[in-house]
């Protein structure tokens, strides 16, 4: 009863709360997913605190086959983390003193989670007023105000209606779920995508949802949204984008492998725009893979970013593509050469000293080349030109990708490796600081590196814990500018 009348209560009015902005909302940072630190990041001097982010780890031989939610900072500098509780399912969320790590409170939560391979994000978001949201069980969103403070009110919300969960919650706990991280607009309304299981409510499918600043919901089913009745999902992990007039919402979704890029109204969620996702200089389907956490990432111009695999794994060195759309998704302009399990940060140009190019921003991504699937292990992180091109080296057809303005390899060899290989990046959304030329990123061989872009040299590095195979995780910088890492299913905080 205690859920039920949860739902009865009034919705506080948040139109008129007025709160700074968060410093670090979720997924990448903000609402266009750009990666963009808050403040100037301090130097990787030491490791202030520790947590777990996972207190039951599942191992796949030495791997870690699992990706961890970012975290969120507030603008009063609480972070809130994301944390794993059980084996295979089990969520709660924390909020830290970010400079002693002491717990503030926690929520244990009920959220489980939809089908899947690799365990997916579990990713809450802040709004801009000051509310934090995080996923429920039946597809419910979860929300707790005063995020700063001890106490504060708490509730949720049903996407398909409080009424129609209140009269059949065991309906909805069983076949609902929330499947991708969620985002916030600037007027504290949130988007995600939920998945529909067998036996669910009838007339619902699977598809992309927003809740209000006020509570009320809208949802539209992925096929409907893409206008094409193959199309079942959306893909898991994509946290949805916002465009920043707060008119469009981009998300990809699928029949299970292929599909499109969309582009929806932010207030209705009707169709606006749609490109079916394709592999460059080819007419073959792109992979939509639910096992990546490609998420759309937004330029200054509107421009649409979002990563691919190739339909076979292995095909591309297993690096995928990043494709370029217009804001409309009308136009493909140049793609870059690597899109898996990444999601790029945008930063300005005159982050980057020696670019003399004539784009007004770059694009930071992760540039594995996986000598599994036949490339040569020599694993980049890179800074990419938007406007420019350059004949791609990775395929055996000649197209032209993103130029590289600079680009830093791994330092640390592979233990019984072929010659230059070395340990791959393990980031799915690095952050990016202009304030200080630089970028972080976390590597398998267990360090986190500030890559210097004046210098385009791994400046300073920090050993976390020892090398780990794992998916990729996030990094943020803070308020303060403590850089925060998730390594080895620890969250880390290193300052100076």
């Amino acid at each position: 009863m205690k859920r039920i009348a949860q739902f009865a209560a009034v919705m506080l009015c948040l139109a008129g709360q007025t709160a700074a902005a968060p410093s670090w909302q979720g997924q990448a940072g903000n609402a266009q997913h750009t990666g963009i630190a808050p403040a100037a990041a301090q130097a990787l001097g030491h490791i202030a605190w520790t947590t777990p982010i996972d207190l039951n780890p599942q191992f796949s031989g030495d791997e870690l086959l699992i990706h961890y939610g970012s975290p969120v900072v507030t603008a009063g500098n609480t972070l809130i983390l994301p944390v794993k509780t059980g084996a295979t399912d089990g969520f709660r969320v924390e909020a830290h003193n970010p400079a002693t790590g002491a717990v503030i409170w926690t929520m244990t939560n009920d959220y489980t989670l939809p089908p899947h391979d690799w365990t997916p994000i579990y990713g809450p978001v802040l709004t801009k007023q000051n509310r934090l949201y995080f996923p429920g069980v039946g597809g419910l969103i979860r929300y707790r105000d005063a995020p700063d403070s001890v106490t504060g009110p708490t509730g949720g919300i049903a996407f398909y209606g409080n009424a129609a969960f209140i009269a059949n919650p065991a309906l909805y706990d069983k076949s609902v779920r929330i499947s991708t991280p969620l985002t916030a607009d600037a007027s504290g309304n949130i988007y995600f995508g939920f998945t529909v299981g067998a036996g669910g409510p009838k007339g619902m499918a699977s598809g992309i949802a927003r809740v209000g600043a006020f509570g009320q919901g809208t949802w539209i089913t992925a096929a409907s949204a893409s206008g094409d009745a193959a199309i079942t999902e959306v893909q898991t992990n994509c946290a949805p984008a916002i465009s920043a007039d707060q008119k469009t919402v981009y998300i990809a979704v699928s029949n299970g492998s292929a599909g499109y890029l969309l582009g929806l109204d932010a207030t209705t969620l009707k169709p606006k725009y749609k490109v079916r996702l394709k592999i460059p200089g080819t007419a073959q389907d792109a992979d939509i893979n639910d096992d990546s956490t490609a998420s759309p990432s937004i330029g200054p111009d509107g421009d649409v970013f979002m990563g691919v695999l190739a339909a076979s794994f292995v095909d591309h060195h297993a690096r995928g593509w990043l494709l370029h759309f217009d804001s409309t998704l009308a136009t493909g302009k140049i793609p870059g050469s690597f899109g898996w399990d990444n999601t790029p940060s945008i930063l300005p140009a005159t982050a980057v000293p020696s670019y003399k190019g004539g784009s007004a921003y770059l694009i930071m991504s992760k540039y594995n080349n996986y000598i599994e699937a036949g490339g040569d292990g020599h694993n980049k992180i890179a800074i990419l030109d938007p406007t420019a091109s350059q004949t791609d080296e990775y395929s055996t057809a000649k197209i032209a990708v993103m130029k590289e303005v600079i680009t830093v390899t791994g330092p640390t060899p592979f233990p019984g490796g072929a010659a230059g290989q070395v340990y791959e990046w393990c980031i799915d959304s690095a952050v990016v600081d202009p304030l200080t030329d630089s970028a972080f990123a976390n590597s398998e061989d267990g360090h986190l590196y500030r890559w210097d872009l004046k210098t385009n040299t791994l400046s300073q590095s920090i050993l976390l814990n020892a090398p780990r195979p794992e998916a990729y995780t996030p990094t943020v910088v803070g308020v303060d500018g403590t850089v925060y890492a998730i390594n080895n299913a620890t969250f880390y905080a290193v300052r100076n």
